[in-house]
């Protein structure tokens, strides 16, 4: 027999997963990509304002972003746009992964309550400084050397 707390408590949990789509609760849970990646030719590492931390390494083959991976200390919601933005990035020219915004995320997320909008920003944001790492190494590839996870 369920308790009142118990029956409080999951329909609070009920609550909270109805503000969000079942393509962010998959990434959230199931997060893709997620993971560091050694020897990379791109890598970005933002603190958002929220506190949050996201970290992204781009491995680059012929000016195609072949590999997308990413870190963060933070929520669900910034863990599924991490996933969903390397998982966008992948494949893709650079110049086009330069293009992916803060709404295209959201887009594929089927959209995240207001207050979790700026979870899809960090994850822009360190996406774009990541190719600009890139591109900085593509024009001079010692500093690669010196570079620190």
């Amino acid at each position: 027999m369920e308790s009142d707390l118990d029956k409080m408590v999951r329909e609070l949990q009920e609550q909270v997963l109805a503000s969000y789509t079942k393509t962010v609760i998959d990434h959230a849970q199931n997060p893709r990509n997620m993971r560091d990646l050694h020897d990379a030719d791109g890598f970005a590492r933002i603190t958002g304002p929220c506190g949050d931390t996201m970290e992204m390494w781009l491995n680059v083959r012929n000016g195609i972003i072949k590999q997308a991976t990413f870190q963060t200390d933070g929520c669900g919601t910034t863990v599924a746009a991490g996933s969903m933005t390397t998982e966008m990035a992948k494949e893709k020219v650079v110049s086009d992964a330069l293009q992916i915004t803060q709404q295209d995320v959201l887009d594929a997320l089927g959209g995240l309550p207001e207050e979790n909008a700026h979870c899809a920003l960090l994850a822009t944001n360190t996406l774009k400084q990541a190719i600009r790492d890139y591109l900085s190494n593509k024009n001079e590839p010692w500093k690669k050397a010196y570079r620190k996870y």
